[in-house]
Formats: C-alpha cells, structure tokens, sequence
C-alpha cells in the first residue's frame, strides 16, 4: 500500500514522477497477471532494443504471457 511515507525520499518533482511511473507499472503487471519482478528485468533488458511502436506495444504488460504460479 501506497501512502504519504511512499513518498518521503521523493526529494524533486522529477524525483517524484520516476517514483509514480514505476509504480505504475508495478501495479499493472499485478492486476495483468504478470510478476513484477520478472516483468521489469525482461522490460529493461529488452527497451534498448525496441525500434517500432509494435515492439513496444508487445512489451506492454497486457500483451505479456501471465506468467504461472
């Protein structure tokens, strides 16, 4: 759960918004089924690569296989 101690080491605006947008995409692999852990490395193991608009849509959390428990 998020509250006002999620953000107490958010020292700049800039700070903040790199705090939210990670979150949220934390927060969206959960409620897609989809670890968050294993989502974010394949993600940032793979975003250098990523050339078209569709290579970056396949990595979208929807368009991840769940992954199995």
């Amino acid at each position: 759960m998020l509250g006002r101690k999620g953000w107490l080491f958010s020292d700049t605006v800039h700070g903040a918004v790199a705090s939210a947008n990670l979150y949220s995409l934390v927060e969206t692999a959960k409620a897609n089924g989809v670890e968050p852990h294993a989502y974010l490395s394949r993600l940032f193991e793979r975003l250098p690569h990523l050339t078209t608009v569709e290579h970056y849509e396949a990595m979208l959390p929807w368009n991840i296989k769940a992954s199995t428990p």
